[in-house]
């Protein structure tokens, strides 16, 4: 679960997104096989208890909507299972861990967590769904060595977290509410 963090948030504004949070040992794993094929100094790691795949990000959201988001975004899904193999790099510096398979109670949650936020007036991103987990960001200096290909970690997905970013080194999440298939 994300890490919890005691700072005071701004009182009428919350940064917040919708996300899906590793169990602690698949995160812990999935920081144990980055370091193992591919950690150099040159990339600043995520902590375990940060790792999570986005589902979609918010953004700034007056304080005052919450509980209108909190129950909103509440929707019936399928539980389902990501398989996650190697890590890649992605352009802009950053190393992630992708599911091999993106299965298609994935793609309906997110399609059905967009209605949401379009029908609340908030902003979705127009990019293509692109599910991943960011394991390291690129200071400077050399690229890790590619990352190897391995057995894939399973990861049963039972719910979602709707989360807010809170400000500050390092950054830290509060959960707002979570949310069961």
């Amino acid at each position: 679960m994300p890490l919890i963090d005691t700072r005071v948030p701004p009182e009428d504004i919350a940064r917040l997104f919708v996300a899906l949070w590793p169990p602690a040992e698949l995160a812990a794993a999935l920081c144990a096989r980055y370091d193992a094929t591919c950690g150099p100094d040159s990339m600043r790691t995520e902590a375990a208890e940060r790792l999570h795949l986005t589902l979609h990000f918010i953004g700034d959201v007056q304080r005052s909507r919450l509980p209108e988001l909190q129950s909103a975004l509440c929707v019936p899904f399928d539980s389902f299972e990501l398989r996650i193999g190697a890590c890649e790099r992605w352009p802009g510096g950053l190393v992630v861990a992708r599911p091999d398979a993106v299965p298609p109670a994935l793609t309906d949650l997110h399609a059905a967590l967009r209605k949401v936020l379009d029908a609340l007036g908030l902003r979705t991103d127009d990019r293509p769904f692109r599910p991943h987990i960011t394991l390291a960001r690129r200071d400077a200096g050399p690229w890790p060595a590619q990352p190897q290909a391995a057995e894939p970690l399973r990861w049963p997905v039972r719910h979602y977290l709707l989360a807010e970013s809170l400000s500050g080194s390092p950054r830290a999440y509060r959960v707002l509410k979570t949310c069961a298939g």
